[in-house]
């Protein structure tokens, strides 16, 4: 998914030179560079271990989603005290300790799967995404720091490639160790003693994906410390808890934030949904290991979309493009859902291609002209990312009720179609 832009954030640190310049850090860049692979990476790789959880232990669509619900509910709850962590402790620390939290997540992922229990899954997936909003949050504005800051917002560019590299990357090899070495039995067929050893014994698969997670983050981890003081002079300007706030009652930033909500609801919908809709013999009849491969493509498109969008975005009206778009997903998802075969899939894989640019887009249309208060808008949009919890959930919710994927796709068309309305209200420049 995509990551906040580069504009000033609540973790924003004072000029640490009288003449503003940047922190000479030789070789830091790349870590930080690691750092958005492995939380774009880890962040969509959900989107594999859904079916599994889903077949392991008889979910229907609205138990499954619960795993977005726990994961993208960490940005509600451990966003903002994130922040004054991170300023408390400076932005080295606070990455070790964002990282050194997704390693304890990863491997709460053994005993959950030793107990056969799903609560203690949705769990650890709540503490490994506590410590990638950690992570996010230093992140951000660390990439800011590392360079001049005239080439801030490439570098941003950059890093942001290195996300789009991790959540195309992750599900491809996921779907490859975890969807890969499925049983001939499935677990509506069994009870009992031989259900729970059913269970221990296919989510073992996941426990090996997140475990050799756990290992690269404990050696990330363990470089970044290393490089903790490398940050010397480092400031941060105090805030006010949801200073913010106040900034919803502005229609054109109130209407900003109520898109990145959807937004990011419609798209972690779509993705954890690929699989499963894919597997139906109505679509492409797919196997869970080839339909969760497709998912890099999905991620892939919001990756390839964002170097086309760039160049684009120079030329054109954001407000018009970021309409555009919208309407191109609708128009793809009736496409999909009243098509059959491999029209109807890939025609919701390119749906990723359509999510390329609106994270960044509906955040700078959002806070233009916020001016001293654009640090204060940066962290309600944060905030904003809990859409990620909420819409899957409701997906799911249709899914069941309906008994048709098809039917529940109409809610993230309609996140879509009043994404359009945004971009066609915010196409003139701020007030």
């Amino acid at each position: 998914m995509a990551v906040t832009p580069g504009i000033s954030s609540s973790t924003d640190p004072s000029p640490v030179t009288e003449d503003g310049a940047s922190i000479h850090a030789p070789g830091l860049q790349v870590f930080v560079f690691a750092l958005f692979f492995i939380f774009g990476g880890i962040t969509s790789l959900n989107d594999v271990i859904i079916p599994k959880l889903k077949e392991l232990f008889t979910l229907n669509y609205t138990q499954a989603m619960l795993v977005q619900f726990c994961f993208f509910t960490a940005y509600l709850v451990i966003g903002i005290p994130g922040a004054k962590l991170v300023k408390k402790i400076g932005y080295m620390r606070g990455a070790v300790a964002g990282l050194v939290t997704m390693l304890f997540g990863c491997l709460l992922f053994i005993p959950a799967s030793q107990t056969a229990t799903y609560e203690l899954f949705l769990f650890a997936l709540f503490v490994l995404a506590s410590g990638v909003v950690l992570v996010q949050v230093v992140s951000n504005p660390l990439i800011s720091l590392l360079g001049p800051s005239s080439t801030s917002h490439s570098r941003l560019t950059f890093a942001q490639a290195f996300n789009s590299l991790g959540t195309t990357v992750f599900p491809i090899a996921g779907s490859i160790l975890i969807l890969g070495s499925l049983a001939s039995l499935s677990a509506d067929q069994l009870s009992g003693a031989e259900l729970d050893a059913y269970r221990v014994a296919e989510s073992q698969a996941i426990v090996n994906g997140y475990v050799g997670i756990a290992i690269a983050l404990a050696l990330v981890a363990a470089v970044v410390w290393v490089f903790r003081d490398k940050l010397q002079g480092e400031r941060h300007e105090p805030s006010s808890g949801l200073g913010g706030a106040d900034l919803l009652k502005r229609p054109r930033f109130g209407f900003g934030a109520l898109c990145i909500f959807l937004y990011v609801g419609a798209e972690v919908s779509i993705g954890s949904l690929i699989v499963n809709y894919l597997m139906q013999p109505g679509v492409m009849g797919l196997q869970e290991q080839a339909a969760g491969k497709l998912i890099g493509l999905y991620w892939g498109g919001a990756m390839v979309g964002r170097f086309i969008g760039s160049a684009v975005l120079r030329l054109v009206s954001p407000g018009k493009v970021l309409a555009c778009v919208a309407v191109g997903a609708v128009a793809l998802i009736a496409v999909s859902t009243n098509t059959t075969g491999m029209l109807s899939g890939y025609s919701l894989l390119a749906i990723g291609l359509m999510n390329a640019i609106m994270f960044p887009t509906i955040f700078s249309l959002a806070c233009e002209k916020l001016g001293s208060r654009a640090a204060d808008g940066s962290g309600i949009i944060n905030v904003a990312i809990f859409g990620g919890a909420v819409i899957p959930l409701l997906t799911g919710v249709i899914a069941d009720v309906s008994g048709s994927l098809s039917f529940a796709l109409i809610l993230p068309a309609a996140c879509y179609a009043i994404i359009a309305g945004f971009g066609i209200y915010a196409r003139k420049p701020a007030a």
